[in-house]
């Protein structure tokens, strides 16, 4: 079987694949938000996040200062047609695999059947 079309090896880690579609459900989100939602050190989503930026997929913005800086972030337009094309991928891949699966079983059982004898 080969990759479906925009499958995206740089979302698909759990991790950024969790990113992603946590801020795909909103416009900003606060830095704090999302360490919590996922359950991630901050030194953890830091890295993630600028693998992302670095893509393109988000953007950072950090505002105030000292112990009041807060840094949101949203994804980008490119970040979003991203996400929505991988999930259509994997979407292709799982009802692929139940495809074959449902020929599968129903090869199977005709041989049952066929070995079963009248």
């Amino acid at each position: 079987m080969s990759t479906p079309t925009g499958f995206d090896e740089l979302i698909h880690p759990a991790t950024r694949l969790s990113v992603v579609a946590l801020l795909a459900t909103t416009e900003w989100a606060d830095f704090a938000f999302i360490r919590d939602s996922l359950s991630l050190s901050d030194s953890a989503l830091s890295k993630q996040l600028h693998t992302l930026e670095e893509a393109g997929y988000l953007e950072i913005h950090k505002e105030g200062g000292g112990r009041k800086r807060r840094t949101k972030v949203r994804l980008t337009d490119r970040g979003r047609t991203a996400f929505e094309g991988h999930v259509a991928a994997l979407r292709a891949i799982v009802e692929g695999a139940g495809s074959t699966a449902v020929l599968t079983g129903v090869a199977e059982r005709r041989q049952d059947h066929a070995e079963a004898g009248p």
